[in-house]
């Protein structure tokens, strides 16, 4: 009779904790958003709890996108958003050179191609 009593009481044990370990698991991605300073704490958080009706199948997802997050570069994207912007100031750098050089030999073809005052053809000094 003792060891029904400790089997029924090892089952409730292992009931309960397992179903607030689950509760625990489900709470992970809400607590790396939060120690982030993720912008969707609530939606990770809330969407953690639909999480628990669906067996954790969002769950994968849920940590996912509160690791995603990160203070200092945002979503990953500014990084880039910036490289491309320096990429066009120095292109429009290059292309304002390249007019001037394009000025330049314009300016020299048109002195080679029209002779100077004191030149002309077929004379010597």
């Amino acid at each position: 009779m003792n060891l029904d009593y400790f089997a029924l009481g090892l089952l409730v044990f292992v009931a309960l904790v397992i179903f607030y370990g689950i509760i625990v698991i489900h709470d992970i991605p809400y607590e790396i958003a939060k120690k982030r300073n993720h912008p969707h704490q609530d939606a990770i958080h809330h969407a953690g709890w639909v999480s628990l009706f669906t067996l954790h199948a969002l769950w994968p997802f849920l940590w996912i996108w509160a690791t995603l997050w990160r203070h200092d570069r945002g979503w990953g994207m500014n990084a880039l958003e910036h490289n491309q912007e320096a990429l066009q100031s120095e292109f429009n750098a290059m292309k304002e050179r390249i007019a001037v050089l394009e000025k330049k030999l314009e300016d020299k073809e048109q002195q080679a191609s029209t002779p100077s005052n004191g030149d002309t053809d077929g004379e010597t000094k």
